[in-house]
């Protein structure tokens, strides 16, 4: 039955027809460029939280639940069905605070829209190309629904931002490699919004189960299951952005709806992504980098250190303030940073160091400081740092974007050793260095489940 055009918005209309032309539109150089960076480090989060609690919780219900075998599940031999392996490779990209960022919608694009591609190039035995076309759309309409519904205000009224943008950008990702046209699409948007959840009180999992499933693992299932549907005839609502108690009725009332087309096909929001430099939580990548840049510009040494006060946006004080996970606490990544002279996956998650005598004398010394006037809108992971040394002299540095923000993005070398400090330890350094030549050289892939036997655990 065909839908009555009266009841489909200029916006809605738009809107779908780029997500149906999305699989063969070609991207700008420089888009494809930025995305391989943002696969090679959704594949490097998936694989290394293959061997975290939140990954083995995932890998462990998926092996229970079986599945047709048509899509694998990173950093193991285990092959499952779509909506499955987009769960459990979704929690384990966000089973630590290693994957990427979208830091104005505060997302985590690639934890939730890479394994829904994944998932469904594997089934379908879709090329790297049509694949990083998906991605790409994936983030933008991730992203874009974010920015309509404001995301400040929205993770004030307890929703979870990452968590509602995410399982849209899985699932157009999806949908768009399952071949759906502009009507589809639209139904497809309705299936999504009525999967859109999260709360806000998955801050308080201090062991990163339920926040993996739900920033990573839900969206990519309920994403990849909303396409699936569709795709097999499943017809619903032309046009749940517009009309009577739509989706910004009931989510969002004051939402700017036009964001969700504004500037589509000329502005890419992927190109707004962030991707950390180190393996600790985003708010503290800023902090890190600057102590290091002091230290090397200084010769500063733990011992030197009398006073180090830290300031950084106010809006992300809560997030590092004191925690007591290794990774996303300021005060103890900052002692670790002088003893060591940098960090590494392996140190940011040596919980027992949060307990050694060193690291809590060094602690002392360490003032963190929320400043609204460092806050902004693009969320760039400012920071200004003071450090008075043992001499009396105070030395001071800043930044205004640190390295992974989308101003002062890595190159490919960087994020090459991340990558190898993240999965040399699951795969072995040479099976770790094959799959991220291939990786960096995604669009070149014919099939990507040639894919699975670099990336499966030995």
């Amino acid at each position: 039955m065909g839908a009555d055009v009266k009841t489909i918005s200029p916006m809605m209309r738009k809107l779908s027809a780029y997500i149906a032309g999305a699989r063969k539109r070609k991207l700008p150089r420089a888009v494809v460029d930025r995305a391989k960076l943002h696969i090679v480090d959704t594949f490097a989060a998936m694989i290394s939280g293959s061997r975290l609690l939140p990954g083995k919780k995932a890998i462990a219900y998926v092996k229970s639940q079986g599945g047709t075998p048509v899509a694998g599940v990173v950093g193991t031999r285990m092959l499952t069905s779509a909506v499955h392996a987009a769960l459990a490779n979704g929690m384990c990209g966000h089973a630590d605070e290693t994957d990427d960022t979208h830091p104005p919608t505060l997302t985590h694009p690639g934890t939730s829209v890479v394994p829904a591609a994944l998932a469904i190039g594997e089934q379908n035995r879709l090329s790297g190309a049509a694949l990083l076309r998906a991605i790409v759309l994936g983030y933008d309409i991730c992203a874009r629904l974010l920015l309509a519904v404001h995301p400040m205000p929205f993770l004030r009224s307890g929703h979870h931002a990452g968590a509602f943008g995410q399982v849209f950008g899985a699932a157009v990702s999806a949908g768009s490699l399952l071949g759906l046209d502009a009507r589809e699409a639209r139904y497809l948007l309705s299936y999504t919004a009525q999967h859109a959840a999260g709360l806000y009180t998955m801050f308080r999992d201090h062991e990163h189960i339920e926040k993996g499933y739900a920033m990573g693992g839900m969206p990519a299932h309920n994403g990849t299951a909303a396409a699936l549907m569709v795709s097999q005839g499943w017809t619903g609502v032309d046009d749940v952005f517009s009309g009577e108690r739509d989706f910004f009725f009931t989510f969002a009332p004051d939402a700017d709806r036009s964001e969700l087309v504004r500037g589509l096909g000329r502005h890419y929001e992927i190109m707004r992504g962030g991707i950390k430099r180190w393996p600790v939580g985003g708010p503290i990548q800023g902090p890190l980098q600057v102590l290091r840049e002091l230290m090397q510009q200084h010769g500063i040494t733990a011992e030197q250190v009398r006073k180090l006060v830290v300031r950084i946006p106010d809006k992300e004080y809560d997030v590092v303030n004191n925690t007591p996970m290794s990774d996303v606490c300021i005060q103890h990544l900052l002692p670790v940073m002088l003893l060591d002279g940098g960090v590494t996956f392996a140190s940011a998650h040596d919980a027992a160091r949060m307990r050694d005598p060193q690291v809590l004398r060094l602690r002392k010394k360490v003032v963190l400081v929320g400043d609204p006037q460092l806050t902004d809108a693009e969320r760039t992971w400012r920071c200004v740092m003071d450090i008075t040394l043992a001499d009396g002299r105070t030395v001071r540095h800043e930044t205004k974007a640190a390295k992974g923000s989308y101003k002062n993005p890595l190159t490919p070398a960087e994020e090459d050793e991340k990558a190898l400090d993240l999965i040399g330890p699951v795969l072995g350094r040479r099976r770790s260095q094959t799959l991220l030549a291939r990786l960096w050289c995604f669009e070149q892939i014919k099939d990507v489940r040639e894919l699975r036997t670099l990336y499966a655990a030995s």
